[in-house]
Order: structure tokens, then sequence, then C-alpha cells
């Protein structure tokens, strides 16, 4: 399923929308129920019996109500009117078909054949719904398993936020040094990778779970501030092309071919970013440690960099050193010597 045809099923059936409420309904009336969302000729061909509603407002309640009866039922594609009801949907047979129970083969068959998402909804005993579009098929979860694999992932997010500080801390250290490798910069990246996944999971359940997720929502947000500013600040430092933040290839889109699984791999990760050998050594342009020094201009931070190529020259500068790059100024070159000073001494960037 494409990201946006998922992202329009989530928000659709998210809980407290009227067809998610309908689905409750109908699970727990225990009827059972098999809906296709759209009409028009390409429908009507697949449909038998039944009886045509004139242009019958939707609600839930009334769905509910006419799942009681054994044959199916047709809505408009926008959720708006109910079409038909009662109807026996005959699909062509010769549509292959991985489902097992009667309804759900029919259901996903008129996917196929129709291009119409289709609801499918079990029967008293299984308490399962599904949502069929095209060849893909999306299972409608309860609420309560939605928060708890929500919390779960909240949870990974955190022990994976202060890994990567570790990783910050001690590639700061490691750079005040002049002992960097290509390990220490992909494992930062793969930490942060990780955690953008983890957050991107979130989003999904956050769609998901509708107007019921807004403390989540704000819980992710807070996990992951920054980290995509940190993972470009690094990755710009240390590619062997200099890359801005503005460019539109970030580190995790260059990391999407990546499984899951083998973001572990530090190997792997450096190959698909572009850089060397695990240990061979590296040097830092400045930008993340000058990134950290609030209210900065983005043009003194690039006279910067240009000017002193890596960070130990720029760790090394005097004041007048500082003092002569375009657009610093003494009283300038004063705060940022005392800032690189607090860098060497404590080994921790930012204000």
């Amino acid at each position: 399923m494409t990201p946006a045809k998922a992202f329009d099923i989530r928000r659709r059936f998210a809980p407290g929308t009227p067809l998610r409420d309908a689905v409750d309904l109908i699970l727990r009336q225990g009827t059972g129920a098999l809906v296709v969302i759209g009409s028009g000729p390409g429908v009507d061909a697949v449909c038998s019996g039944g009886f045509f509603l004139d242009r019958t407002r939707f609600t839930a309640q009334r769905l509910a109500e006419l799942a009681k009866m054994d044959g199916g039922i047709v809505i408009s594609e926008s959720a708006d009117f109910i079409v038909r009801a009662n109807v026996h949907f005959i699909p062509d047979s010769s549509i292959a078909t991985i489902e097992t129970g009667t309804r759900f083969r029919t259901a996903e068959r008129l996917a196929r054949q129709t291009s119409f998402p289709i609801l499918s909804i079990s029967e008293e005993g299984r308490s399962i719904a599904i949502v069929f579009s095209g060849a893909d098929r999306y299972e409608l979860r309860r609420p309560t398993e939605l928060l708890a694999q929500a919390n779960q992932t909240l949870n990974s997010i955190e022990r994976l936020r202060r890994r990567l500080q570790e990783a910050e801390d001690r590639l700061t250290r490691l750079e005040v040094d002049d002992v960097v490798t290509v390990r220490d910069v992909a494992m930062l990246l793969q930490r942060a990778a990780l955690v953008h996944r983890l957050s991107e999971q979130v989003d999904d359940i956050v769609i998901e779970l509708g107007g019921e997720a807004q403390l989540i929502s704000i819980q992710a947000r807070d996990l992951i501030d920054g980290v995509d500013t940190l993972a470009g600040n690094v990755f710009a430092d240390y590619a062997k092309r200099r890359r801005t933040t503005k460019a539109r290839t970030t580190v995790f889109d260059r990391l999407d071919t990546i499984v899951t699984e083998d973001l572990f791999d530090a190997a792997g990760v450096a190959a698909a970013l572009g850089m060397d050998a695990l240990d061979t050594p590296v040097r830092p342009r400045g930008i993340r440690a000058l990134a950290g020094i609030p209210r900065l201009p983005e043009a003194v931070k690039d006279s910067l960099v240009t000017h002193f190529r890596t960070l130990q020259r720029l760790l090394a500068a005097s004041v007048n050193d500082l003092d002569n790059v375009e657009g610093i100024g003494t009283a300038r070159a004063e705060q940022l010597r005392a800032y690189l000073d607090r860098i060497t001494q404590v080994g921790t960037i930012g204000p």
C-alpha cells in the first residue's frame, strides 16, 4: 500500500470518524458487514438484487442497522450517502485471493475489480474489520491495542534518544582530540535513523487513533525534537562533498533503502551515505559546532566554515584570526573564542 493510500485509509477510519463509529457498532452487534465505499457502473456490474436508497444520508447507526440484513451495502465514495442495501455481490471468481473466509474473499476480489475500498467485518466470534484497497489490506485495530503499541514505541524512542545523546557527546570529545573515525560518525547517524524510523511508526499510530492521540503526539514531538537537525549537521560535517542543511536529500532519505534491521550494521550505513571504511580517520568541518551558537547568522557560519575548513583549525583560531573573517567583528570574535574554549575544556556543544 502506498504511503498516501495508507494515510487516507487510516484517516477515514480513525476513532471518532463516522465510518469508524459504524465499524464499532457492527462489531458490537456481531452481525458482520460487507460495504463498498464507492458507486457507479463498475459497482453496479457486480451487484445483484437488494434495493436502492434515494440519497439517504449516511450515519453510523443507519449503516449498522442495514448490516443486520444478509446482503452487502454500497455507500458513496465520500461516505455521505448510502446508495444500496441488501445486495448480493458477484465479483469475478477468476481474480486471485489469499483470503480464506467467504466474506473476505469476496471483499478482496471486489477491491481488485472495482478499485474502490471495501470494508469487510467478520460476524460474531472473530471480531475483525479489514479494509481492502486494490491489492492491499488494512486491518482496523482497536484503540486500546494502538495505545499500547504507541507507548511501547515511545519507550523505545526514549531509550534510543539517550543512546543518541551519548553518541553525540562521545563524538564531540573525539573531535576535540582529533581522533574521529568513520565508525564514530556512522554510529551516531544509525542511532538517529532508528529514532527517525520509530517516530514514523508513532506518526502512523497517531493518524490511526485520530482525536484520541493528542498526548501521544506531544510526547513523540518532544522526544524527537532536534534529531533531524543533528543528523543533518553531522552528515554535512563529514560528507565527502559539503552539503548544506537546505539540501533536498536528507540523511534519512539516503538510508530509506536500508531495512530497519540493517541499520545496526555501521558499515552498511557508512556505505549508503557514501563514506569510507569504518576505521578511516575523518575531520569535521565545524558545521555542528557552529550550529550550537545561538543567534549566529547562517551567512557568518558559512564564512567561518569556508575560511577555516576544519573544526581543528577553528578551535585553534585566535580572536584576531576570527576577527579577520568577513562579518565577524571584534566583539563577536571574542564571544566565539569563549564558546570554542568551552568546547575544548568541557567537551560539549551548544549554548
